[in-house]
């Protein structure tokens, strides 16, 4: 009797250890994410300068979506970010403000092409100080009482190319090349004019309204420039495509881009 008893209660143990484990894997099953060892998923976005307020502002957003994803952030200029893709450095997603820098690494076979988009647009204005009062137009950069004017270099920065094909266009480029001083970036133009260090500028109107130093002249005219687009694709050396993929199809959403609206960009989608 004793043995059957014995007998009776390891069966019913086996049967109470083998249930727990089926539960454990099931559990395990539903939650991936609890799997892997608690490291997140990370992806590396080389964006325009012009693009680091609003990015920010939406890695917030992303966070509270995809916990599971960490992203981080490389600002500069188009043209130097894009010769740090070319050399290898890590990159999963690239967001240019000028096409050209995307469509010379898509040259090279350096994007997922099927990803390359257009995600965004943006203004070109005329910026000053805001105690600025020699400079009321395009038209007064040439007088003699302003000095100095600040531009992003246009061999490398997208808004400079644009500012040089603006002034060329309204016949204001030759009278004003001894005056310009060229930035390595928007963001440095921003800071030349917040600090009187020049007397006005050419930036994107994202970038003066996020300043309260400066003051908004005018937007240059649309027709005397090429449209400013922001491109964005995925490249292709990435290890974390689908996270990318699912960071730029964020991007495109409406609610992020009403956020990029509130920081000046024009959606083009």
């Amino acid at each position: 009797m004793k043995k059957v008893s014995w007998l009776l209660g390891l069966s019913f143990g086996l049967l109470f250890i083998l249930a727990t484990v089926g539960c454990n894997a099931n559990n395990a099953a539903q939650s991936p994410e609890k799997t892997s060892q608690g490291k997140p998923i990370e992806i590396m976005v080389s964006a325009a300068s012009s693009l680091q307020n609003s990015l920010t502002e939406l890695q917030k957003d992303y966070v509270q979506k995809k916990p599971e994803v960490k992203i981080t952030f490389n600002f500069g200029s188009s043209g130097t970010l894009q010769q740090q893709i070319e050399q290898g450095a890590p990159a999963d997603l690239f967001i240019s403000a000028g096409k050209s820098q995307m469509d010379a690494l898509g040259q090279k076979n350096l994007l997922v092409k099927e990803s390359r988009i257009d995600l965004l647009g943006n203004d070109l204005v005329l910026v000053t100080g805001k105690q600025n009062n020699e400079v009321t137009s395009l038209e007064d950069l040439a007088k003699g009482e302003v000095g100095k004017i600040s531009i992003g270099t246009p061999e490398s920065v997208p808004a400079g190319k644009y500012a040089q094909e603006a002034l060329k266009s309204l016949n204001l480029w030759d009278q004003l090349t001894s005056k310009f001083v060229l930035a390595k970036d928007v963001t440095q133009v921003l800071n030349y004019i917040e600090t009187d260090n020049v007397d006005a500028g050419l930036v994107y109107q994202s970038d003066a309204q996020g300043s309260d130093k400066v003051k908004v002249l005018m937007a240059l005219p649309e027709s005397s420039h090429k449209p400013i687009v922001y491109p964005a694709a995925i490249i292709s050396a990435t290890k974390n495509q689908q996270a990318a993929e699912d960071f730029l199809k964020y991007l495109q959403s409406s609610d992020a881009q009403k956020i990029f609206t509130q920081f000046g960009f024009k959606p083009i989608l």
